[in-house]
């Protein structure tokens, strides 16, 4: 155990409540970004927490929301660098909310409110964990770097372009991203990568306008054409049948097959919880976790046109689109696949359906055998008492790339959250031993990086 772990603790007891209050400060504010709301509120109250411990701190604007940076500990130390993002989902449907969204309301051993879990909470413990090494070590034995955005719940569109255009302000020796928690039996995860994603509309028109559906004998159908595009994509099991489509999908090493041997099974706890008999080719076991760390994968997330409404409307549309998406593993190019998707509707009979691309992040992976690795998962043992979970990936998606292609810094996970915690949902909420244990572990990466 780390020689620090119980007055860092104690440390931390002792600045619980001011910690709370800032939380809550934090919260308070509405920072929607899907709908404009509170940006410039979130991102002054962040910079002004992180102001009042000395950083030096700029609000650097983009095309969209501007991003807080701050600097500021040993510059003759380590660095570590926190990607975060304080902005927060829409709290709708609000009636299903028990407690105000934009409060924080302590139940039931838990902190409730918006953002407590995604991710203000994260926020809150990276900044409690400066303050607590600050009072145990006397001093800051390592550098900070601070990068929190105000676009991730909307894809970070301007993140990248952000990072090549200041990337000189932001090498670190080591990155915390900006969620983590806990798995279903209590364990820390350590999350070491993120999937990249293709986002994008198929669009697909036949007569000039609507017509009697009784020309469908020799008109064809827009909604039929992208129902046979769509079907064309994948197999039964999953497997996308897009020539090429697997081509720079970057093996797995040994030490990342093992990671993902010693996974949780988490198959049966997964179909509870989305009420499902199978999985796609019947995965289960080591094959289900790989899928979900390292396979990539298409989506139809939506398909409309036509008519929808109460009863029938006997007609033959004339316009219909569908909404897909492509997760991506390492080293997957979103635009080249989009490229691929294209090349295999031409030559499969449907060149007449436009393919426009919606949005693109790449995929980043932190190697096992980094340094940093080690640091982040002996924090985790000493703070939660039990070996952590490592994954190679997490299935969802963030702007993973850039750090590992421009800023080519390891990144990893450690976080407040917990597989209750309702993120993006009505109720979203933490559990607060879980928010203590997360304050503890990032100040003990911090101690462990000071080694």
């Amino acid at each position: 155990m780390n020689e620090h772990t119980e007055a860092l603790r104690a440390a931390l007891a002792r600045l619980r409540s001011k910690h709370l209050e800032e939380f809550r400060r934090l919260v308070e504010v509405p920072s929607v970004s899907t709908e404009g709301r509170g940006i410039d509120e979130a991102a002054k109250t962040v910079a002004g927490l992180l102001a009042e411990r000395g950083f030096s701190t700029e609000i650097r604007p983009t095309a969209g929301n501007p991003v807080v940076c701050a600097w500021g500990g040993n510059a003759d130390g380590p660095t570590l660098l926190f990607y975060e993002h304080y902005d927060v989902q829409p709290v709708e449907p609000l009636e299903e909310w028990t407690t105000e969204p934009f409060a924080i309301t302590e139940r039931d051993g838990k902190y409730f409110g918006r953002g407590t879990a995604d991710t203000k909470g994260h926020i809150m413990c990276r900044i409690a964990a400066i303050d607590a090494v600050r009072e145990v070590f006397g001093k800051d034995p390592i550098r900070y770097v601070f990068m929190i955005e105000g676009e991730e719940e909307v894809g970070s569109p301007n993140l990248e372009s952000f990072i090549h255009t200041h990337a000189r302000d932001f090498g670190a020796d080591g990155c915390l991203w900006e969620f983590g928690g806990v798995d279903e039996e209590g364990r820390p995860s350590v999350t070491l990568g993120l999937k990249g994603i293709a986002s994008v509309e198929l669009r697909a028109q036949v007569p000039s306008r609507d017509v009697h559906s009784s020309f469908g004998a020799v008109i064809d159908n827009p909604l039929y054409r992208l129902a046979a595009a769509i079907a064309s994509l994948r197999d039964d099991e999953g497997r996308v049948t897009i020539d090429g489509f697997y081509d720079d999908v970057r093996p797995l090493t040994e030490r990342e097959i093992q990671a993902i041997e010693d996974e949780s099974r988490r198959g049966n706890n997964l179909k509870a919880e989305y009420g499902l008999d199978r999985f796609l080719g019947d995965a289960s076991g080591f094959e289900l976790n790989r899928r979900l760390n390292a396979e990539p994968c298409v989506n139809v997330n939506g398909i409309h046109g036509g008519w929808g409404g109460p009863g029938t409307k006997t007609v033959l549309p004339s316009k219909g689109i569908a909404k897909l998406d492509f997760r991506l593993v390492p080293d997957q190019d979103p635009v080249k696949i989009v490229d691929a998707l294209r090349a295999h509707l031409s030559n499969r009979g449907f060149a007449d359906i436009e393919v426009v691309m919606l949005a693109g992040e790449g995929p980043g992976r932190t190697s096992l055998d980094d340094p940093f690795v080690e640091i982040v998962k002996q924090a985790a043992r000493d703070a939660y008492e039990m070996e952590p979970t490592i994954h190679v990936s997490s299935a969802g998606t963030g702007p993973a790339a850039p750090f590992a292609d421009v800023l080519r810094v390891p990144f990893a996970t450690l976080g407040c959250a917990y597989p209750g915690s309702r993120g993006h949902a009505p109720d979203e909420n933490i559990r607060i031993p879980d928010f203590e244990n997360a304050k503890l572990s990032t100040a003990l990466v911090i101690a462990g990086m000071a080694r």
